[in-house]
């Protein structure tokens, strides 16, 4: 007889295999041949094993299973922020990806904290993922990882170039272009607020400022490159502290879309204009860029893209776990909106 309360919706107990077996009048042993279908088991056997197993909406256990085979089809992904879209279609693109190849996801946000990303780091060892995607805050999570044999592909950033995969886009390039459209429209006193320069997204991105500085033959003003916090608010507070003095900037390049959004809001909080008493480009483009008028000028990664890359790097190294490290670097393009133009004096002159 079949457990009626197995088929009650929100019944607390869960149907185990030995469930299933009763209820198809079977052994243990066969009911999970049968689901398995690995090893002999009569076709009409079968077929009721599986019509019990679909009324108790039995599930199998996955750890079980891993623990037998060693081998998982889970994948687990790390991220800083899932309040960013960044990170948000980071991995959806991972999720997506890992479906169609037969992986499931396992997705974990760390809020930036090396603590939180060393116990996550732990949890996917512990929950055997097959291997991890991570946008790594510190190098301890990726020699954890890698000392417990789990592959691990960096994105965004890299701290073990060389040691383990990553996908990451040319930093340095796309800062230096979208600097450069800024000195191209005649500014010559041009901020940078950024969030860090520790990590390779914040050095590269400082480096592709001042190699357009450089190239423009202008010179790099400290007082104008302005380390702001993490949020919104802390970027606003910072970027209404820059903009607030006589001497301010005629533009701002913000190097995250957080950074710029708190830009945004600072101008707006002090009545300035975008663009004609202020010029405004992003590295990375966010919905709301394309929402406000006028419209933010930004560096457009394929986010969703890079997380769908992120997982065949990992199914490869699973593939050929000895074939050297490797990054791949994923086109990015500078989408021209209308929050640019030349420093207010021009736009008098035009």
């Amino acid at each position: 007889m079949v457990d009626e309360t197995m088929l009650t919706p929100g019944a607390i107990k869960r149907a185990t295999i030995q469930d299933v077996a009763d209820g198809a009048g079977v052994s243990r042993s066969t009911a999970s041949r049968a689901l398995s279908r690995q090893g002999y088991v009569a076709e009409a056997v079968r077929v009721r094993v599986e019509e019990v197993a679909g009324r108790l909406r039995y599930v199998p256990d996955a750890t079980a299973q891993h623990l037998k085979s060693r081998v998982s089809n889970s994948i687990g992904v790390l991220v800083s922020d899932l309040r960013n879209s960044f990170y948000a279609d980071l991995a959806a693109g991972a999720g997506q990806q890992a479906r169609r190849r037969g992986y499931h996801m396992m997705l974990i946000d760390d809020r930036g904290a090396p603590a939180d990303e060393a116990s996550a780091a732990e949890a996917f060892v512990a929950l055997r993922v097959a291997g991890v995607i991570c946008t790594p805050v510190s190098a301890a999570a990726g020699r954890y990882l890698r000392s417990q044999r789990v592959p691990i592909v960096e994105v965004d950033r890299q701290f073990a170039d060389g040691a383990s995969d990553a996908v990451v886009v040319d930093n340095t390039d796309r800062a230096k272009a979208v600097t450069g459209r800024l000195v191209e429209s005649g500014h010559q006193r041009i901020a940078l607020l950024i969030d860090e320069m520790d990590w390779t997204t914040g050095r590269d991105r400082f480096a592709g400022y001042q190699l357009a500085l450089q190239q423009a033959g202008l010179p790099l003003d400290p007082a104008l490159v302005i380390s702001s916090g993490w949020d919104v608010d802390a970027a606003r507070t910072a970027a209404t502290a820059l903009l607030a003095n006589r001497g301010r900037p005629t533009a701002v390049f913000a190097a995250n879309n957080v950074l710029a959004e708190g830009v945004w809001r600072a101008a707006r909080q002090l009545g300035l204009l975008i663009p004609a008493e202020l010029s405004l480009v992003s590295f990375d483009d966010a919905p709301w860029m394309s929402m406000v008028d006028p419209e933010v000028t930004a560096v457009a990664q394929d986010v969703v893209t890079i997380g769908e890359t992120a997982v065949e790097l990992l199914l490869e190294r699973l593939a050929a776990p000895s074939i050297p490290a490797r990054t791949v670097v994923v086109p990015a393009r500078v989408v021209e909106r209308g929050s640019t133009g030349p420093p207010a004096g021009q736009w008098r002159d035009r």
